[in-house]
């Protein structure tokens, strides 16, 4: 019989990637985040993910994160070579679009999927290091959202078809939150973007949710797959925010 990650038997590969993956569904706490800290390295999704990133993709992934401690509750992914591309922004993370997962403990879901944000327009001493920047990949998305665009196109199958969610906006004023059934298309949703405070941190997230029964209900496996299947889903998206889009490897 099959032993399962993480029992002392030897752990799970993903499959064409060759990353060794010993992840538990209940490293994702709805009540304190993701478990990072005190976990062997085949048990951390930091690493799972970065290591499986850099295999599809050929090329280095820089991780940022939001926590501190054992528990995380936010953990993005970037390209290097899109953030050494920008002429002004070459050590600013901020700046670029990348891959992110989070728990979110208010909502009580996981949620994976590409994140693009926006820094404050309106300086106001104490966070000026979150200026946006002239050539942060926030400025390609607006530039994308066109009607009739390949990205309206891209983001209308994945928001109405595959039901992914949108958030946009502020983070702490006027955000919103958008899904298949409130789906207002790209105009309105670059409204949305344009509109987001001065005086804001803001972004952009396209997402997919599982909630934490469905979490509970899976293997360590099936979510690293899927966060990875989401990841793929999102790339042309992402593509088009970026200085220098990715490309997997045959």
């Amino acid at each position: 019989m099959k032993k399962k990650s993480g029992d002392g038997g030897r752990p799970d590969v993903l499959p064409g990637l060759g990353v060794p993956c010993a992840f538990r569904p209940e490293y994702l706490d709805f009540d304190r985040g993701i478990h990072v800290g005190n976990l062997n390295e085949n048990e951390r999704i930091t690493r799972i993910l970065k290591q499986s990133l850099e295999t599809r993709y050929g090329q280095a992934f820089v991780t940022e994160r939001w926590g501190r401690g054992v528990y995380w509750h936010w953990i993005g992914f970037l390209t290097r070579a899109n953030r050494e591309a920008k002429p002004v922004s070459s050590k600013v993370s901020f700046g670029c679009s990348k891959f992110f997962l989070m728990v979110d403990t208010g909502e009580k879901c996981a949620k994976f999927g590409l994140q693009v944000e926006r820094g404050m327009v309106e300086p106001d001493g104490e966070h000026d290091r979150f200026l946006l920047g002239e050539d942060w990949d926030w400025h390609r998305l607006l530039a994308a959202l066109k009607p009739r665009g390949a990205l309206a196109k891209e983001m209308e199958r994945l928001v109405m078809e595959e039901e992914f969610h949108i958030f946009a906006g502020g983070w702490r004023k006027h955000p919103g939150m958008i899904s298949k059934e409130n789906y207002p298309g790209v105009t309105k949703l670059r409204q949305m973007l344009e509109n987001t405070p001065k005086d804001d941190w803001g972004g952009f997230q396209l997402y997919f949710r599982m909630g934490e029964d469905e979490v509970k209900r899976s293997t360590g496996l099936d979510l690293v797959e899927s966060m990875l299947a989401v990841f793929r889903e999102v790339t042309p998206v992402m593509n088009a925010c970026m200085q220098a889009p990715v490309a997997e490897q045959e």
